[in-house]
Parts: C-alpha cells; sequence; structure tokens
C-alpha cells in the first residue's frame, strides 16, 4: 500500500510538541500504521481514535497496545477513512494529529473542514508539495488553498527528510498546523458555500487565465455582470485565479450576487 513509516523518534516529538495532546483530550488519528504517533498520544495522556486501513496493521495495533484498548484510551477502527463519517468518529471538541497517507490528504481536509463538528486543530504530516500549496499565498493560489484557508488559519511548522521514514519516501514531507476559524465565521448558510465553491472552481479551470475571460466562459453569468462585480469587488479584471486571495472571493461572489446553476454538462473538478 505503499506505506512509508515514521521512525525518526526526534520527528515524533517535532509533532507532539505541536499538537500538545491535553490528558484526557480526544484526538482522531488517521492513518496509524505501526503506532509511533498513536504510543506517543496515548503517552501523553490523550484518548485516541485510531482509523487504519491495512488489515495486517489494525491486527498488529489490536494486539501491541491491547492494554489501551482494554481501558478505553484507544478506540481502533479498521477500514478506509474516506468511508467513514469522520466528523462522526469523535465526540467534540477533539482535534486531528496524523501522519496522513500522501494522496488522501485533500479528501480528508475536505471531509474535517467542509463538515460539522469541525476539530479544534489538526497537526499533520503530508507531502511538502502538498503543505506549500495548502499555505499558499496570493499569486500562488489554488483550489485547496483557497478552501482550506477559508476554514482555517494555516502554517507549516517544519518540513520533514526522507530518511526520518522506513522505507524512505521519494519527497520532503512537512508537518502543518491547521486551526479552523470559528463556526460564525463562514457564509451563513451551505447553498452560500456551495455558491462560492462553484465560483472558485470555475476560475481555477483556467487558472492562467484572466478573470474576466474564464469566469464568462465558466459559469452561466454575462461577461458585462462579470466585469461589473470585478469592479465593485476592487479586483483587476485582467488578474489571474492563483492572485486571488480568499477575502476578494468572497467580496466577489457578494458582488455577483446569485449564480444560478451550471446546466452545460461541465464536470466539476
Amino acid at each position: 500500500m505503499s506505506q512509508n513509516f515514521l521512525v525518526d523518534p526526534e520527528v515524533l516529538e517535532a509533532i507532539l510538541a505541536e499538537a500538545v495532546p491535553e490528558p484526557s483530550g480526544r484526538v482522531l488519528e488517521i492513518g496509524p500504521g505501526l503506532g509511533i504517533l498513536t504510543r506517543g498520544l496515548l503517552d501523553a495522556g490523550a484518548t485516541v481514535t485510531a482509523v487504519e486501513l491495512d488489515r495486517g496493521l489494525a491486527a498488529f495495533l489490536a494486539d501491541d497496545l491491547a492494554d489501551a484498548i482494554d481501558a478505553g484510551r484507544l478506540t481502533l477502527i479498521q477500514g478506509d477513512a474516506l468511508d467513514e463519517d469522520l466528523t462522526e468518529l469523535v465526540e467534540p471538541p477533539y482535534d486531528v494529529v496524523a501522519n496522513l497517507p500522501y494522496h488522501i490528504t485533500s479528501p480528508i481536509l475536505h471531509r474535517l473542514l467542509g463538515g460539522t463538528p469541525r476539530p479544534r486543530r489538526l497537526v499533520l504530516m503530508v507531502q511538502r508539495e502538498v503543505a506549500e500549496r495548502i499555505a499558499a499565498a496570493p499569486g500562488q493560489m489554488s483550489y485547496l488553498s483557497v478552501f482550506v484557508q477559508y476554514h482555517a488559519k494555516v502554517r507549516i511548522a517544519f518540513t520533514v527528510l526522507p530518511a526520518a521514514f522506513e522505507p524512505a519516501p521519494a519527497v520532503d514531507s512537512a508537518v502543518i498546523v491547521v486551526e479552523p476559524y470559528p463556526d460564525d465565521d463562514r457564509l451563513p448558510s451551505p447553498e452560500a458555500e456551495d455558491e462560492l465553491w462553484r465560483l472558485v472552481q470555475a476560475a481555477f479551470r483556467e487558472r492562467r487565465k484572466m478573470l474576466h475571460n474564464v469566469l464568462a466562459r465558466q459559469l452561466p453569468v454575462e461577461p458585462a455582470r462579470v466585469d461589473a462585480a470585478l469592479a465593485a469587488a476592487g479586483i483587476a479584471p485582467d488578474r489571474r485565479p492563483q492572485t486571488v486571495a480568499v477575502g476578494e472571493w468572497l467580496a466577489l461572489l457578494a458582488a455577483l450576487g446569485t449564480i444560478a446553476p451550471d446546466t452545460r454538462g461541465r464536470r466539476r473538478e
């Protein structure tokens, strides 16, 4: 399953220092693997719910950490995290601390941040390139960075070299800290958020094109209305999507008003 297991104790301590697990605090861990991070969380006094896809690893953890399971401090779920309702697995408030399988980083972030109740804090090991994309500043934004930064404050805590894993991956890793904003900082309804993501998705289908051109092509909105909304939001029409900050997307959405459903049969990204 292309697993790379963290084996460097200094990196483990650095992750735990960022996570600051509280005694009796609830933590969701995704992809515990051989359990090095799980043990660190348990040793700090946290109550852990861990989701592991690999049946063999889940059986190993069930045996190796049987005392924690018997004491009610570890709940071990064998299954695919993408098949679980992650926001319902742990009673809030809870944190997420995980060495995420890199290929599921984006869908996991969408599920944890897009649903409710959201985690209080996430400390995640991800591929360095993905970490940089998530934390990108305007000029290098992507749909993923807009999505995460709409929901949360993000920072890259530190990078991790391949030698920290066994076997060593072909890429560098990084630990990111994601701190969700209060729920009342979000748009007032799921429908409003859906319109925001339709707008942002439409723009990033042609990320190197000028906004006034791409939005008129990708949304069921007249070009004149697009230009008027860009002017009202203070966004130059020749800017590219990757230069637009989260607050500017929100201003543009407000200026555009209701966006009718796209009936032109485009695939949503």
